[in-house]
């Protein structure tokens, strides 16, 4: 054979293994001969259980998410970082409080409030007011406030929980920094856009983004939440719900190991309904300040470091402010 119609022939091996048209006519076929057995696991009642949280959970947190990303991907793209310099006060021991207070009125989701707070360090803010917006703008921003309220409708006080919990937890951390961090443990790398990328490009393309990987991760929240209503045995979760410690820490967790979006996890919250609201308050307050996500994040903005160390306080303090403001609003 010649060395002609050896490169025939792998590139017609080549084109045989990537054929769509085949792959989905195999798919297709599958799906048909699966047909009977898909059919009858679908009827099951656990099955139908699972689909109906899964699906009330997304198409509930979708619209909520969507609007955070959006907003969040605006502030980064359009505010620049030296407006908050100049907005917050000169005392570091003034800014954290407003700088907490900020994220209140300035919307980021917590996949954004990373990179964004690098930015601020990078333009002359001072990093325990940093800390403190880092913490509170994915967590008491206006878009996670109302999905509060909707996704807990007649308990207005979650909503009160936890704007205040998270701040008080904000203002604590950046307050902590202030007297024990050290400038070598926050070193924030540059971030760079694509070149010649315009302001349009950038905020289509941090949308893009945002959605595709919060969006990834609210699956995963409310298949776990599905799993834990339909599948696991209720005398387990009543068992741990029982047990008021037991109960935050359990969900305090969870909340680090699902990785949700701030804009999305008070539905997963509403659905475990097992647990005192006390629990869910702790799941709301731990989720946008550390979890797995934000862990990896930050140890990639701030260094490892600066990860190893903020990551296991911020949950004490987190579940800490979420235990004390629910028993001060029980």
């Amino acid at each position: 054979m010649t060395a002609i119609d050896e490169d025939r022939d792998r590139r017609g091996q080549a084109g045989w293994n990537a054929d769509p048209v085949l792959i989905l006519t195999l798919v297709l076929l599958f799906g048909f001969a699966a047909q009977g057995p898909v059919r009858r696991l679908l009827a099951t009642p656990v099955l139908q259980s699972w689909l109906t949280v899964f699906v009330a959970v997304v198409v509930q947190a979708l619209p909520f998410l969507v609007v955070g990303v959006l907003l969040s991907a605006g502030l980064a793209v359009f505010v620049p970082p030296s407006f908050f310099a100049r907005a917050l006060p000169k005392r570091p021991a003034l800014a954290v409080p407003v700088a907490g207070l900020a994220g209140a009125v300035l919307p980021g989701c917590e996949c954004a409030s990373v990179p964004v707070a690098g930015a601020l360090v990078r333009g002359g803010v001072t990093p325990s007011a940093a800390v403190a917006f880092l913490l509170s703008a994915p967590a008491i921003n206006p878009v996670v406030l109302t999905a509060t309220a909707v996704a807990f409708p007649g308990e207005p006080r979650m909503v009160v929980a936890r704007f205040a919990a998270s701040l008080a937890a904000s203002c604590v951390m950046g307050w902590l920094w202030q007297r024990l961090g050290r400038p070598d443990w926050l070193r924030p790398r540059a971030h760079a856009h694509g070149a010649g990328e315009g302001r349009g490009e950038a905020f289509w393309g941090s949308v893009r983004h945002d959605v595709m990987h919060a969006g990834g991760f609210l699956v995963g929240g409310a298949m776990a939440a599905a799993t834990l209503k339909a599948v696991v045995p209720s005398s387990w979760l009543y068992a741990a719900a029982g047990n008021p410690v037991v109960a935050v820490l359990a969900l305090s967790v969870l909340a680090v190991l699902l990785s949700i979006c701030s804009e999305a996890d008070a539905f997963i919250a509403s659905s475990l309904t097992q647990f005192s609201l006390t629990a869910r308050l702790a799941f709301l307050v731990v989720g946008p300040m550390i979890d797995l996500k934000l862990f990896g994040m930050q140890a990639a903005t701030f260094g490892r470091g600066f990860a190893l160390r903020f990551a296991p306080v911020t949950f004490v303090v987190a579940a800490g402010t979420a235990v004390l403001t629910g028993a001060v609003l029980r």
